[in-house]
């Protein structure tokens, strides 16, 4: 077939360097935005333990979008699930979401962000919903479940606690921001978890991300081999303000250590 007009190769990329913004602005707020992903990360060679990590849902009454994730989470049948901040940004949205947290089947160990704090949200309904499902709300506190050999340390990002790791046990800390990390002196973790900074929502390929918030440091996204231990920095379920991802999906953690 003839086309009615002369195509040439200019004209093509010329095309293509305008169709391309259009096509990365849909990718990141109908695509990636929902495209929630697995991080998968094997710290030792026969483990023993498999926790999900979960962190800033930021629940803005996306029931269906939370349910989701809920689905994902207990379809990767974890032993234990840790939550590392910002549930919600409003209180108006607070039952929703902790009936959701009530829905994982496994123990959830939770810690609040700064989101959370700014709610003026009731944290004792937070342990309550937390406890439900066997697990515990932890701030600036340790649990160790008994008989299971782990040691889970929850801190709220405020002056230290001195929650030390105890040997003979899997010691695993949370906290919101990864950068509070560089706070731990000679401690050292089996596993560390942190969210906070979202991945930077945005990331550019071979910069990084455009913007990130206070408290990340180096720490931005992925796994770090840092003194304290291995850091996982999760990109989160929600979004703040906008909800734009691009080459940065929400995801949750699977760690198996």
């Amino acid at each position: 077939m003839k086309l009615p007009f002369k195509f040439t190769r200019r004209k093509f990329i010329y095309a293509t360097l305008l169709g391309a913004p259009a096509l990365a602005a849909a990718d990141a707020t109908l695509i990636e935005s929902e495209w929630l992903a697995v991080r998968r990360l094997r710290l030792v060679d026969k483990p023993t333990l498999r926790i999900a990590h979960l962190t800033d849902v930021h629940h803005k009454g996306d029931r269906a979008w939370f349910e989701r994730v809920v689905e994902r989470i207990n379809g990767l049948e974890p032993d234990y699930v840790c939550f590392t901040g910002d549930l919600i940004e409003e209180e108006k949205h607070l039952a929703e979401a902790l009936e959701m947290v009530r829905r994982i089947k496994v123990p959830v160990l939770g810690i609040p962000g700064n989101h959370d704090y700014w709610a003026q949200a009731d944290f004792g309904r937070f342990a309550e919903a937390f406890e439900k499902t066997g697990g515990r709300w932890l701030m600036d506190k340790a649990w160790e479940p008994e008989g299971k050999g782990i040691r889970f340390i929850g801190l709220t990002g405020g002056a230290d606690p001195g929650l030390d790791p105890k040997p003979g046990l899997k010691n695993v800390l949370l906290t919101h921001y990864p950068n509070h990390v560089t706070e731990m002196r000679d401690r050292r973790f089996d596993l560390l978890l942190a969210g906070h900074s979202h991945g930077g929502q945005v990331r550019l390929p071979f910069f990084g991300a455009l913007l990130l918030p206070w408290r990340v440091g180096k720490y931005d996204l992925g796994c770090f081999d840092t003194p304290w231990g291995p850091l996982n920095v999760s990109s989160g379920v929600g979004y703040f303000c906008l909800k734009i991802r691009f080459n940065c999906r929400p995801d949750v953690g699977l760690i198996e250590l």
